[in-house]
């Protein structure tokens, strides 16, 4: 298994690191050492689930969604929001009936044998007292749940209401499952994104960057193509909670700002732009637009990919009435595009 799934994330353009590849031993040997784990799947108490852990961008849902697409039963993937989302409209469907949760985890025991939950963040004291219950039959069910974080357990729901009820129910479940810390420093994203090639010579399809952001975040499909800032709504080429995807020369156009811009930078943690023209006096409002854009970022130290496809970044801008600004902001360009600046 191990090595299918190595050859795979190689065809990815993808190299784990011996850190990475530590992790993928450890969840296969958890597997072998009970050899009739998929025959006795169904047996309670057996401590056969997973909680891995750590920074930002180590590659925990790459590692385990690979590993986990490679068990031959029946799965159900989900990002925290989306899962929490979809219990709260199975709990208005079921209102009124005795032991909502147990019926919601039948029917989840019903449909899946493995259960796959990224990003697991407990901010919201509703959540906090669903979440435990649930988990706690799910496992009870003998249910494989693979959970991922930043956050170690014991660090989960930090200063929230009711936190020691929330504790209680994390303690059986902490009790069955395997709990894993991905250490290192190295942002694999950062990596793989820059080793892409951004020569103006080559030209990126809309599949190509799709692909590049389906290979390093996790995505729920179908994704969303409006981007909601400051109760106004802005069309982009996808939105999600870790990435934003823009058009040049669509998303400048629009009546955006330095609050919007802000705004963004606040939870996105990495920007594609790409579609970009060549803009004259013409479009300087496109331009100015795009240099607040880049001021904000470079700030803020948020992490842009330019696909600027048979251009060159140094002459997109062909006025003079902004060429101060737009040196500037072209040294910034330079710099934003250099793994120093990625990875500070």
């Amino acid at each position: 298994m191990i090595q299918n799934i190595i050859d795979e994330l190689k065809n990815q353009g993808i190299e784990l690191d011996a850190v990475q590849l530590e992790l993928l031993n450890y969840l296969n040997d958890s597997f072998k050492k009970n050899s009739n784990f998929l025959a006795n799947f169904t047996k309670k108490n057996i401590n056969k689930s997973f909680y891995i852990w750590g920074d930002v961008g180590r590659g925990k849902t790459l590692i385990a969604n690979e590993f986990i697409k490679n068990i031959e039963l029946e799965k159900g993937v989900f990002h925290y929001i989306d899962f929490m989302q979809n219990i709260h409209e199975s709990l208005s469907k079921l209102s009124g009936k005795k032991n909502p949760i147990d019926e919601i985890a039948k029917s989840l025991n019903r449909k899946y044998k493995i259960i796959f939950i990224d990003e697991f963040q407990v901010e919201d004291v509703a959540d906090a007292m669903i979440i435990g219950n649930l988990l706690n039959q799910l496992i009870q069910y003998g249910m494989l749940i693979f959970l991922t974080s930043n956050a170690h357990p014991d660090n989960l729901y930090k200063n929230g209401l009711q936190r020691k009820k929330f504790m209680n129910s994390m303690t059986n479940i902490k009790n069955s499952m395997s709990i894993y810390e991905l250490k290192g420093e190295k942002d694999y994203r950062t990596r793989n994104i820059y080793k892409v090639n951004n020569d103006a010579a080559k030209s990126f399809t809309y599949n190509d960057i799709l692909d590049l952001i389906k290979n390093n975040f996790q995505i729920s499909f179908p994704f969303t193509t409006t981007l909601k800032v400051n109760s106004r709504e802005f069309q982009c080429k996808l939105c999600s909670k870790d990435v934003l995807w823009i058009s040049f020369n669509n998303f400048f156009r629009q009546p955006t700002g330095s609050k919007d811009f802000k705004e963004i930078c606040k939870y996105i943690d990495w920007i594609f732009v790409d579609d970009f023209k060549k803009c004259s006096e013409n479009q300087e409002d496109i331009i100015r637009r795009f240099i607040s854009f880049i001021d904000i970022c470079y700030r803020e130290n948020i992490k842009v990919k330019f696909f600027i496809n048979n251009l060159d970044l140094d002459k997109i801008y062909s006025g003079t009435n902004l060429q101060i600004l737009w040196n500037r902001c072209l040294s910034r360009l330079h710099e934003m595009q250099t793994i120093e600046y990625l990875e500070r």
